[in-house]
């Protein structure tokens, strides 16, 4: 991926004017935007020493502003297809056999077939593939870009050549569920933040060093508030299938000082704000994304 504008150094930032140019990450993250000012030198360390700022050349802001195309969004009124999941290569499953036992195991969908079959890499249970007989029905859940779906199927055939595999037929009964858990997963994800709930202004950047469909830990060069307090955030969520903006509010649920190389920062405890639907789903959407751990699936998904 082209990096969206000029590497900068520390030298090039000013501290106390406004910015006269956006400035971005390597992935194109905006950090800063065009007119806001970083309030000391405290917080121009710590932007070089978390992220590598670009400045946002005027090409790559118009590039970045132009409309995206995307698909015509399925009629909520008909059950979903195997279309509508939007299952991608290599998507997470979590598969269940009928016959007994009551926890999901971890596979991936590896292809599909022109008749809508399935292709999955055989489930795992304790690091083992788990016992699967040729006409047996399943349960499936799957992690897509868009949503989390869950359907049934019948197993049609064991695979051992080229490799193993598993083969389902297409799926049936699909519907879209609502997660119970509130996964965590870790990433480095920039945040602009501001402090005042009524304003409008994110003069200050942090990182998200771990986040959940429900909040975030964020680190900051200094305490964004007392316990209680409530912060608004601006972030980009990106992944192969999904691009969604995100600005909600958050309460400060805990708040640390943490001693990082040789200077302080604090890393705070937050807990969004109920969000927009949209805004919801693509938050999902990403943790599940990232998430590998099997312990999800022990216990399955109601």
């Amino acid at each position: 991926m082209d990096t969206p504008g000029t590497s900068l150094n520390q030298e090039e930032v000013p501290v106390g004017a406004p910015l006269e140019w956006a400035i971005v990450d390597e992935t194109g993250a905006l950090l800063l935007d065009r007119g806001v000012a970083l309030a000391g030198e405290r917080d121009l360390a710590f932007l070089f020493a978390h992220f590598r700022p670009h400045r946002l050349t005027q090409e790559a802001a118009q590039a970045q502003s132009a409309p995206r195309g995307g698909d015509n969004e399925p009629d909520a009124s008909q059950p979903p297809t195997l279309k509508d999941m939007h299952l991608t290569i290599g998507g997470l499953l979590g598969i269940r056999s009928r016959a007994g036992g009551s926890a999901m195991q971890p596979s991936r969908l590896i292809g599909f077939s022109p008749n809508q079959a399935l292709f999955v890499t055989p489930p795992l249970a304790g690091g083992r593939p788990a016992p699967l007989m040729a006409g047996e029905n399943v349960d499936v859940v799957a992690i897509a870009s868009q949503a989390v779906f869950r359907f049934s199927c019948t197993v049609e055939a064991l695979c051992s050549h080229p490799f193993d595999y598993v083969v389902l037929s297409s799926p049936g009964a699909i519907r879209r569920l609502r997660e119970r858990k509130s996964i965590r997963v870790r990433t480095r994800l920039p945040v602009r933040y501001a402090t005042n709930e009524a304003g409008d202004v994110y003069g200050g950047l942090a990182l998200a060093s771990g986040i959940s469909a429900s909040g975030m830990s964020l680190i900051a060069p200094r305490a964004l508030g007392e316990v209680g307090e409530r912060i608004k955030l601006a972030f980009q969520l990106r992944s192969d299938d999904l691009d969604a903006h995100i600005e909600t509010t958050a309460v400060i649920r805990n708040v640390q000082n943490t001693p990082n190389a040789d200077r302080m920062t604090t890393t705070h405890g937050l807990e969004f704000d109920p969000l927009e639907p949209a805004q919801q789903m693509a938050l999902k959407s990403f943790v599940f994304d990232r998430q590998e751990d099997t312990e999800y699936w022990v216990g399955g998904s109601r």
